[in-house]
């Protein structure tokens, strides 16, 4: 405001001075006039200062009124961030307690999942074990109750509850109890043909299964595919089949069991008998069973030759003592000579022909009778031991060949697939198995045969030496 007054002035001043001499009068005038003007602005001034000294007093009263309302606001705001600070620092430890609770939570919950699975996972295994060993058990294809409820928790298709752990634990107390029943009922199986017929099923347990059709019985195989029973394609032997039909019938508490669960039986229908193993031996062994024939020719002739010339020595010797003690020696001829075909009978009368010799030359004709009868009791005998002792070169042939066969396979095809190397390795087998089969039985009636000639030489020897002592005895009665 006084810069405002200064201005004023200086302008009226400035105008005073550029005013002419000739209105020195009017300026008098004007200056009143400016003075009074100046008395109204210096007024007007004043007034305004005091305006403005109250407005700057009102100001700064409103000034100071606001500050400490803003003072009391900040105070208050403080106070409030303060408690919100500590509202903040229990949330955050609340936070941190929740955090905590939290983490001891899922440890606990990670803890009862890991439990909660394991077991789950525990009676899942144990679903599959007793589903396998319902569905495995031949007694299934005589029970028509379902077991699907077990496949479903094995497959994991639903989550196991209560109830079917209890279905589970009373299928597996029906097995167990059903594992020491004997039954018998009629059903329906597939009988060796492939037809599906009517039956008597004797089922011992979860081992074996019998069945009888008629006037036939056997064993029965169990499919678990299709849940049936199967009759084997190979009949037992007479011995089982009449165990199996005394049980049938009530008459015996004894029956044959496959206690394998049909594993010796389907043993049983693909075992090989003798002479179906031997084409499975390759071209040597037709030069083994050739040797067999001829051996059995020979052993059959040789036993045949030893009992057509079985005659009871001492008999006769003491019929031709007793005629010599009669001094009747035609006698003694005519009793050799009823038994011509009889090695000591001729060696007997070839020692009554020489009656009349020397004991020495007795003796001689005796031994060179005793020698002519020797080989036609030792005829083949050499043969069928040369022919005991081939068999087994045989066989070895036979096997070396057949694992040449099998090494050659293995260069072809390599080992991978078993089954290609299967023939060299069997025929190497048949044929040292044919080999010492034919061969034990040659050299053991090779050595009885021999046993059986050394005995009868011997009785020729000693009927000759018993000869010439009862001829010498009654030597003075010769005629």
């Amino acid at each position: 405001m006084k810069t405002r007054i200064c201005w004023l002035l200086a302008v009226l001043l400035i105008s005073l001075m550029m005013v002419s001499p000739s209105a020195a009068q009017d300026m008098r005038a004007i200056q009143m006039e400016a003075q009074q003007a100046k008395a109204e602005l210096v007024q007007k001034a004043a007034a305004e200062k005091a305006a403005a000294e109250k407005a700057a007093a009102e100001s700064r009263a409103k000034i100071m009124q606001d500050r400490s309302a803003l003072e009391k606001a900040i105070a208050d705001l403080e106070a409030a961030n303060q408690k919100l600070d500590q509202a903040v620092e229990s949330l955050k430890q609340e936070s941190k307690d929740l955090d905590q609770h939290e983490q001891e939570l899922s440890e606990s919950l990670a803890q009862t999942d890991s439990m909660i699975n394991e077991l789950v996972g525990v009676i899942r295994i144990n679903a599959k074990d007793v589903d396998a060993l319902i569905t495995q058990n031949l007694q299934t294809a005589l029970d028509e109750k379902p077991t699907l409820f077990l496949e479903t928790i094995s497959q994991n298709q639903r989550f196991p509850g209560m109830d079917d752990v209890r279905a589970l634990a009373e299928g597996l107390r029906a097995r167990i109890a059903a594992a020491g029943e004997v039954m018998l009922r009629e059903s329906l199986i597939v009988d060796r043909a492939g037809r599906e017929v009517k039956a008597d099923v004797l089922v011992l347990g979860p081992f074996t299964a019998a069945y009888r059709i008629g006037s036939e019985v056997g064993f029965c195989n169990y499919s678990a595919t299709g849940r049936k029973l199967y009759a084997l394609s190979r009949l037992p032997d007479n011995r089982m089949q009449k165990q199996l039909r005394r049980y049938l019938s009530g008459k015996s508490d004894s029956v044959p069991m496959d206690v394998s669960r049909g594993g010796a039986l389907r043993q049983l229908t693909h075992e090989l008998k003798l002479w179906e193993q031997v084409p499975k031996g390759g071209p040597i062994v037709w030069p083994i069973l050739i040797i067999l024939a001829v051996g059995i020719l020979i052993i059959l002739e040789r036993v045949i030759f030893l009992l057509r010339k079985k005659l009871d020595a001492d008999k006769l010797v003491q019929t031709i003592e007793s005629h010599t003690a009669e001094n009747d020696w035609l006698a003694c001829e005519k009793a050799c000579e009823c038994h011509p075909n009889i090695p000591v009978a001729r060696v007997l009368k070839s020692g009554l022909d020489c009656c009349q010799m020397q004991r020495e030359e007795m003796e001689n004709s005796l031994q060179e009778a005793i020698l002519r009868e020797i080989p036609p009791m030792e005829r083949f005998l050499s043969t069928l031991g040369m022919l005991a002792a081939i068999a087994p070169l045989l066989g070895l042939l036979g096997t070396v060949t057949g694992m040449i066969d099998t090494f050659h396979v293995i260069t072809l095809h390599g080992t991978g697939d078993p089954r290609l190397m299967s023939g060299g390795i069997s025929e190497a087998l048949v044929t040292t198995m044919l080999g010492l089969t034919v061969a034990i039985p040659l050299m053991l009636s090779q050595t009885l045969l021999s046993r059986a000639v050394d005995k009868k030489i011997g009785e020729l020897e000693e009927k000759a030496v018993a000869l010439v002592n009862v001829i010498h005895k009654n030597r003075g009665k010769v005629l």
